[in-house]
């Protein structure tokens, strides 16, 4: 089986599913690690030759050498990536005045050299990455920027997959390639001091430690991955970049000394099938092959570990009696509720599932804890853990890869990826060399999670082995405790942890979905039904941008607000306008208590509980009417199985569960009532449950601004003291209530 030429010869390619290639590869013994097991067109992608490598870990480093690389950059420049940020700071360095924002750097960088153009592409990202990325990014890497800083955005891939290559290529000369995007909450030392106040956005706001690993090169290696960019480039932008242009200068710093030099790299790649281009996967294909060769241990840092064709692998090893030792380091937890629900779930699956092929007890996950009393995996959730985001794997010490791609299904299969492979079996008499270069990167990544000196860890693992090393150096805050492998049974998590959707291995083709699973008959509708989606999404996207981009969020606020309802108090009819009020701002996202508050102010606490009561509830109806005309079809069509389960669940506790979102809100007021439609909660429960969760919520809201206004009006010690003792009582009802509701909860759940 052969994959394609990246782009100048499309061709047919036979792709087996990922457990029966795991199957072919994992009881394939007869690889001999003395001879390379890279094949250019089915492993790899090329073979070339690197004048200088080095491996840079963690943040600091590779800013560091960055900079001071396209400090030296005469031709060209290309910034290949998942996110870019113009934001983003690279630190300056000594006799070096230029600005420390990358889009303001390349700038003065551009304008200082009149032969240099700038390439920087980044992915056309999903929009639930909205929120954590730079907006209109355009503007500052092109309109504000020189003419030769050229910005696009990649959108040149099939549905549900991403751009997610991390590569920089200087003058065709020097290379960067690894899993460290040049963008926020990326910059950190290796000392991952929790508090450090060097570790803020742009913004000012500070983010939690980060740890990945970078590969710098130079050579005949670096000229291929600038081919690789270009061609990214044209096949994003629809242009050919300027004409390449021959230097004998390298830009690589002389305070940057090598690890190693005069060394063969391949390069492989992911890339998924897209209009007249087919299916790559030699990354998979590699660690499959190197998995199957593996003798003594193999060693993984990972964000995510969810493959399914990896895990086979792993899992074949596993039961073979000469099997290697298999260690993985994985973040303790994944970024936020939605990743801990999909990936992190995966992820347990499948540690379980290798658990259970362990006899030999060769299995070892870990997780790096920066503060842990405990030593405990099952009492880490008060210790701080490390944000690992590195992609990386070493087999035994003979094989080396780094680069973008997760062990994840989409990273081996949909996601574009680009890897770097260092094998010892390649390089003829530096093959020794080799060997130790690629154990002390080993040991400089375990000796940094265990809070030891690398020469600590080579003198532990020569003795031990790779995971009694691990043992013995395991310390009390600082240090790697074994990952908690056990599967959740939160009903999210099973509903939304399925591969398919949460890490697929294929595009999500919208065709096949409607003819999988929805009959032809039902189409119309369902079309009909995806447009509103499309034209709510519009609307609510316009609504959030001029929200953040206009002056809309200063004037809406609870003066304005009481402003508006005093004068609906002058008008006749003022309760139907006071409805129609609530309706409205609950359609274009306005938040429900800035109305309570100011209802219980202008009308009093009585009409004011009726009022805001009232109104929160015709509102409710409303928007869960438009998430049901919305939604609820294309739901129950597409995921029935699933809904199926949904159903029973709240059926048996669906008036709670809708209370407990209203009195201990997870989401805006507009957004539950949405999702509540879109997943047909029955409409009694919906209304009941609605009422009793906000009931408590409104009557505390009004009684408190109705003694805050009136301590205001006539301050005395009489009105301050009783607007005390009702936020008192407010906050203890409120603690009781939430206490109560989540009990119940839990106790039906349990149930």
């Amino acid at each position: 089986m052969h994959s394609a030429d990246y782009i100048d010869s499309p061709r047919g390619v036979t792709v087996l599913n990922d457990t029966a290639f795991a199957n072919a590869h994992a009881t394939n013994n007869s690889i001999d690690p003395e001879q390379s097991m890279l094949r250019p067109g089915d492993n790899c992608w090329r073979i070339e030759t690197a004048t200088r490598l080095q491996f840079l870990i963690d943040g600091e480093e590779y800013f560091t050498a960055l900079r001071a690389t396209l400090l030296r950059a005469r031709h060209s420049i290309y910034i290949v990536g998942w996110d870019i940020d113009s934001r983003v700071a690279l630190p300056r360095g000594d006799n070096d005045e230029l600005p420390e924002p990358l889009g303001q750097f390349l700038d003065a960088l551009a304008r200082a050299r009149p032969d240099l153009h700038v390439y920087v592409l980044s992915w056309d990202y999903a929009v639930l990455f909205a929120l954590e990325r730079e907006w209109l990014p355009a503007i500052n890497l092109n309109w504000r920027t020189h003419r030769r800083v050229h910005f696009r955005l990649d959108n040149r891939h099939p549905t549900g997959a991403s751009h997610h290559q991390k590569i920089v290529v200087v003058d065709d000369q020097v290379a960067f390639v690894g899993g460290i995007d040049i963008t926020r909450c990326r910059w950190d030392s290796s000392a991952h001091v929790c508090d450090s106040d060097l570790r803020r956005d742009a913004d000012g706001t500070p983010y939690a430690p980060f740890h990945d690993i970078q590969a710098m090169v130079e050579g005949p290696v670096a000229a291929a991955l600038g081919e690789l960019a270009r061609t990214r480039w044209q096949r994003a932008s629809g242009r050919k970049p300027a004409q390449k242009k021959q230097t004998t200068v390298s830009p690589w710093p002389p305070a940057i000394a090598p690890a190693l030099q005069q060394v063969t790299l391949a390069i492989a790649r992911t890339e998924p099938a897209f209009e007249r281009y087919v299916q790559c996967s030699e990354i998979q294909r590699f660690y499959l092959a190197a998995i199957a060769a593996a003798r003594r241990s193999i060693f993984f840092e990972n964000q995510y570990f969810s493959s399914n064709a990896i895990a086979t692998a792993l899992k074949q090893r596993l039961t073979q009696s000469d099997g290697p030792e298999i260690v993985i380091i994985t973040p303790l937890r994944e970024s936020g509720w939605l990743e801990e629900t999909t990936m992190g779930v995966l992820r347990a699956r499948l540690y379980e599932r290798l658990r259970a092929d362990d006899r030999a007890a060769r299995f070892h996950p870990y997780c790096p804890i920066l503060e842990n009393e405990n030593n405990d995996a099952a009492k880490a959730d008060a210790a701080r853990g490390l944000n690992v985001h590195s992609k990386l794997m070493i087999v035994d010490d003979e094989y080396l890869t780094l680069g973008s791609a997760n062990l994840s299904n989409r990273s081996m299969n949909l996601d574009t990826e680009c890897n770097l492979i260092l094998a010892a079996a390649c390089q003829g008499e530096q093959a020794q060399a080799v060997r130790a270069a690629i154990a002390n990167v080993r040991n400089r990544l375990l000796a940094e999670h265990l809070a030891v000196a690398p020469e600590q860890v080579a003198a532990a693992s020569a003795e031990h082995g790779l995971v009694g090393a691990i043992e013995s150096l395991r310390g009390e805050r600082r240090t790697l405790v074994p990952a908690n492998t056990t599967v959740t049974t939160e009903f999210a998590a099973t509903i939304m942890a399925d591969p398919a959707f949460a890490d697929p291995a294929e595009p999500l083709e919208p065709e096949r979905v409607l003819s999988n699973y929805i009959h032809h008959r039902d189409r119309k509708p369902v079309l009909s039904h995806t447009a509103l989606v499309g034209i709510v999404a519009i609307v609510l996207a316009a609504l959030a941008l001029l929200w953040r981009e206009t002056p809309l969020h200063d004037y809406l606020n609870i003066r304005t607000a009481l402003a508006f309802i005093e004068n609906l108090q002058r008008q006749p009819l003022t309760p139907l306008w006071v409805m129609l009020l609530y309706v409205i701002a609950g359609f274009v996202f306005v938040p429900v208590v800035l109305l309570i508050a100011a209802t219980g102010i202008v009308f009093g606490p009585w009409l004011g509980i009726a009022y805001a009561l009232s109104g929160s509830m015709l509102s409710a109806a409303s928007t869960y009417w438009i998430g049901a005309k919305s939604g609820g079809g294309i739901w129950q069509r597409l995921f029935s199985r699933r809904l199926h389960r949904l159903r029973g669940q709240l059926q048996r506790q669906g008036l709670l569960a809708v209370a407990v979102v209203r009195a201990v809100p997870i989401a805006p007021f507009t957004l539950i009532n949405l999702i509540a439609g879109a997943a047909q909660v029955r409409w009694r429960d919906y209304l009941i449950g609605t009422l009793i969760g906000m009931l408590p919520g409104i009557v505390m809201t009004v009684l408190f601004v109705d003694r805050a206004a009136a301590a205001l009006r006539r301050p005395s010690l009489g009105s301050i003291a009783t607007l005390v003792l009702t936020m008192g009582i407010i906050v203890g009802v409120s603690l009781l209530l939430q206490h109560w509701l989540r009990g119940r909860a839990s106790g039906k759940r349990s149930s």
